[in-house]
């Protein structure tokens, strides 16, 4: 699906009908400018609540709030004009009930405008799921290494090495796939197991860390321009924005200490008046 044959912009129902077809292409962005950037090449946009790690230097997306969420999903709203933009729904904002996961999903699609939302969470998850797709909102999941849970995980751990995490995880997928989910984000999850659960779930597989037999892929936009030294293991820097960018303050930095900028170029002079 390419931006030469979708004049309008992309919906949840799009995206669960490539189950099985054309790979699903999604990148995370949290700014106008980088939403414009990769919007004619990705299929949906994640705002993710990675944020709190990208843009803010926390070590976790715990503390990430719903405001946050609905400030930078305005952002990227502007800046795209044609792939889906799902919005993470925050650590506290949906685990109350499916009342509350309800009605911060309505202030997060009212408010910004965005297509779906996302949340964390397998078989305990599933009646919030059923509960929100029923009126209305269209909800992607997120199953394996949920990093809203990173407190009682144990930290940043694979999933899926032991036949229980195995089994745990394929029922966790059905159940939000069955509750009405039109897409399942699979992070840090054994490959074999997240090529099973492809095969058997009916909701679009997005892999981060997961197998390339997924529906489709993500990753955080900063991780594959390589503006993050370090990156997880599941990661391909397609680029390396960090070391061009190094080379550009340092050149700017060194043309302002040896007065080369500004030049007479770049400053505005007197009008001389008219006699």
């Amino acid at each position: 699906m390419s931006k030469h044959t979708v004049s309008r912009r992309l919906t949840a129902v799009d995206i669960a009908r490539r189950k099985g077809g054309e790979k699903v292409v999604s990148l995370t962005a949290y700014h106008a400018h980088t939403a414009g950037i990769v919007d004619p090449l990705v299929d949906f946009i994640l705002v993710g609540d990675s944020l709190g790690n990208v843009m803010h230097g926390l070590e976790t997306t715990v503390p990430v709030t719903l405001d946050m969420m609905i400030l930078q999903g305005l952002a990227v709203m502007r800046g795209s004009k044609r792939a889906l933009v799902v919005v993470d729904m925050p650590f506290g904002s949906y685990e109350e009930s499916p009342q509350q996961a309800f009605r911060n999903a309505a202030r997060i699609l009212k408010e910004t405008g965005a297509g779906a939302v996302k949340l964390e969470g397998g078989v305990h998850m599933a009646e919030t799921v059923a509960f929100m797709t029923k009126r209305g909102v269209p909800v992607m999941g997120h199953v394996g290494l949920t990093p809203q849970s990173v407190n009682t995980m144990g930290g940043f751990r694979v999933q899926g090495r032991s036949e229980e995490g195995q089994k745990a995880l394929e029922d966790d997928a059905m159940a939000i796939s069955d509750a009405g989910a039109f897409a399942i984000v699979m992070e840090g999850i054994v490959e074999p197991v997240a090529r099973r659960i492809t095969e058997k779930v009916p909701a679009v597989t997005i892999g981060i860390g997961a197998s390339p037999a997924c529906d489709g892929q993500v990753l955080v936009l900063e991780d594959m321009l390589g503006l993050n030294e370090w990156v997880p293991k599941f990661v391909q820097k397609f680029g390396s924005l960090r070391a061009h960018i190094e080379e550009a303050v340092t050149a700017y930095a060194e043309a302002v200490r040896e007065e080369r900028f500004p030049g007479p170029e770049h400053v505005y002079q007197e009008t001389k008046k008219e006699a």
